[in-house]
């Protein structure tokens, strides 16, 4: 009867957590729970099975022979019941509270006008959305999906791509109008350029030059404002402030009706963003809000199609 008293699924689980994310406190921060408890749990599963598993060190985890086969095998235990559990759940609704964070533009162009259809799709699932131009610890924040726009660092996180678009630089009409409209990457030199503030910014605008358009540089950005996020460069070029280098789907409705100008095209690198869904997918296992909520955005979200 013993046997049957240790929940040995979630032993498991915890074992293959530490083993993906690479630690005891990175696995414990997906838990709520401390490192502490999670290499005692790690230790206790070791005595059952009366055989070591990790090799511990102060700088990183080594699986010892016996270990890299139960990882294996555990994996595939975790994946045939989470198949399992979604075969008997077909029928039940997503629940939860779900946290997503997600770029500034992102989130006022594509995100927040598809709350209301989400909620009312899943009406038992709560939505707790941050947004923000900074790339946040997604295992520290508890967050169960993040957007993230340009290029992804190797991670233990799963990404799915949503779509990209290319970069336009523009400015308002009642600006260029003041200062001239640049017709070389030197005349911008004469005009101000908004900035951008957050961690993951560039450090200035990627042009293309020489006689046959094949030689890039990068212009800095010099001017008197800086942001925070995409969205409030979108408004300070809208008020004339200056130029700002944003995405395609952030001015396309603009360009059209007028209120802004793209400019310098014809020195345009071709240069796109990639924008991922990225989220904890350890084992092919999802939550069932999660799961709905990416499967959601993956069929709404068309940035591809914003290009000017």
């Amino acid at each position: 009867m013993a046997r049957l008293e240790v929940n040995r699924s979630g032993e498991l689980e915890v074992f293959v957590r530490v083993i993906k994310l690479g630690g005891f406190a990175a696995a414990a921060r997906t838990f709520g729970m401390t490192p502490s408890a999670v290499s005692k749990l790690v230790g206790r599963l070791e005595q059952r099975l009366g055989t070591r598993l990790i090799n511990r060190s102060t700088r990183q985890l080594q699986l010892t022979p016996e270990g890299a086969a139960f990882y294996e095998r555990g994996m595939r235990v975790l994946a045939d019941l989470d198949e399992a559990e979604r075969c008997a759940s077909a029928n039940v609704t997503p629940r939860g509270r779900l946290r997503v964070n997600a770029n500034v533009p992102f989130g006022h162009h594509f995100l927040l006008p598809l709350v209301p259809e989400f909620l009312e799709r899943y009406p038992d699932v709560t939505l707790d959305i941050v947004l923000t131009d900074e790339v946040i610890d997604i295992l520290e924040q508890r967050t169960d999906v993040a957007v993230r726009a340009g290029p992804l660092k190797s991670s233990s996180l799963v990404a799915r791509k949503l779509g990209q678009t290319r970069m336009v630089i523009v400015g308002a009409p009642g600006y260029l109008s003041r200062h001239g409209t640049p017709s070389t990457p030197d005349d911008l030199m004469r005009h101000n350029l908004i900035g951008a503030n957050y961690v993951r910014a560039q450090s200035g605008w990627p042009l293309r030059l020489g006689e046959r358009g094949d030689t890039e540089f990068v212009f800095p950005v010099v001017g008197n404002t800086q942001a925070s996020d995409g969205e409030a460069l979108h408004r300070l070029a809208l008020a004339g402030l200056g130029l700002a280098r944003l995405a395609a789907f952030q001015v396309r409705e603009d360009v059209a009706a007028g209120r802004l100008l793209p400019v310098l095209e014809a020195f345009d690198p071709g240069e796109v963003e990639e924008v991922h869904a990225v989220f904890v997918g350890q084992g092919g296992y999802l939550p069932l809000r999660v799961r709905a909520f990416l499967d959601f955005l993956a069929a709404r979200v068309k940035i591809s199609e914003h290009y000017l």
